[in-house]
Parts: C-alpha cells; sequence; structure tokens
C-alpha cells in the first residue's frame, strides 16, 4: 500500500483543530521515533527510510517497526509504507543494531490524531509538534493503490481546503532533516 500524504504548516492550529474536534475525537500521542541507516548511508541515499516508533498515550504503548521505499510521488513525496507492530521496542531496536543498521536520528514528536472519512475514504489527520523545531504540522493522510495516490492527494487536498489550508502552506520538509538542521 502506498501512504498517500500532504504535509502542512499550520498557521492558526486552534481554529483548524476546533473543526477537526467536529469530525472526529481527538486521540493525543507521543510518538518516540528512531530512524536506522546502514553505516554507509545507502537507505537514504535511496530515499528508503526504517524506524521503530513507540507510541505512549491514553490507551497505553505500542511500538512498530517501518519500512518505507521511495517515493512514488515527486511532489508530495508519498511513499510505498510496510509497517508491522513489534512486541518489545528495546529488541527491535537490538534486532536492527545487529544486523548492522545504525541510528541516523531519533526525536519526540507531539501529537493530536483524528481518524475520519472525507470523500469516501478512511483519513488520518495529525497535528505534529516537535519539540527541537518551530511550528505547527498538519499531516493528512490515507492508504491506497499505487495507481489511486493521484486521486487520494487530490481528495485530501480538498480536505486541507476545507480546513483553510491553502497549497502554499504545503511543505516537502522532513522532521527527520529539521531536526538533523537544528541539532547542527
Amino acid at each position: 500500500m502506498i501512504e498517500a500524504e500532504l504535509k502542512a504548516r499550520v498557521h492558526a492550529p486552534e481554529q483548524v483543530m476546533r473543526q477537526l474536534d467536529e469530525r472526529a475525537e481527538a486521540r493525543i500521542e507521543v510518538y518516540r521515533d528512531t530512524y536506522y541507516d546502514r553505516p554507509d548511508g545507502s537507505l537514504e541515499k535511496a530515499d528508503q527510510e526504517l524506524r521503530v516508533r513507540t507510541v505512549h498515550g491514553a490507551d497505553g504503548t505500542r511500538t512498530v517497526l517501518t519500512f518505507k521505499g521511495p517515493a512514488v510521488d515527486e511532489e508530495s513525496g508519498s511513499k510505498p509504507e510496510h509497517e508491522t507492530r513489534v512486541e518489545d521496542a528495546d529488541q527491535a531496536h537490538a534486532i536492527l543494531r545487529g544486523l548492522g543498521h545504525v541510528v541516523l536520528i531519533a526525536f519526540e514528536k507531539r501529537c493530536r490524531n483524528y481518524d475520519f472519512e472525507a470523500r469516501g475514504r478512511q483519513m488520518l489527520a495529525t497535528f505534529v509538534r516537535v519539540p527541537e523545531i518551530e511550528g505547527t504540522f498538519l499531516e493528512i493522510e490515507t492508504l491506497v493503490g499505487e495507481d489511486e495516490v493521484a486521486a487520494a492527494l487530490h481528495d485530501i487536498r480538498a480536505v486541507f481546503a476545507e480546513l483553510g489550508i491553502g497549497e502554499e502552506d504545503l511543505t516537502r520538509e522532513t522532521y527527520t532533516g529539521a531536526v538533523a538542521a537544528q541539532r547542527g
């Protein structure tokens, strides 16, 4: 499946949050993301991602292992995504290190998630604040087949427009890149 996703900088987060609160119940979660690469940086060079994410929320803690392939849509950066839940975060990290992977970067994301249906699709909208970088971001995503990416991105853009977020607010900036730049 492809994670068709767009991200925007949000200039009026409280206003947008109120609109999303009308669509769905918010789930407040903290993500602890650790990105891995091979020592030669070949995953990053190939536009691939390998991540262990531990999510802390009101319903408990869960950990997922994710691999993302190269972008299938250059404008949005939407990528094929393969994800599975793992029982033990420490063991997942140990396995990846044991296979020779090294930590590329690790950071925390504070998220407010909304699951809802729009334009006939299940969507996830996530408000994101990363303590190390300035601003509030909103990601909207849906999982689709590769032949549906363009239509899904069109639908996501329509949801952004309904929320008062324009094309000029969309960004391809990555959290990994922004955190790395901040750390110098």
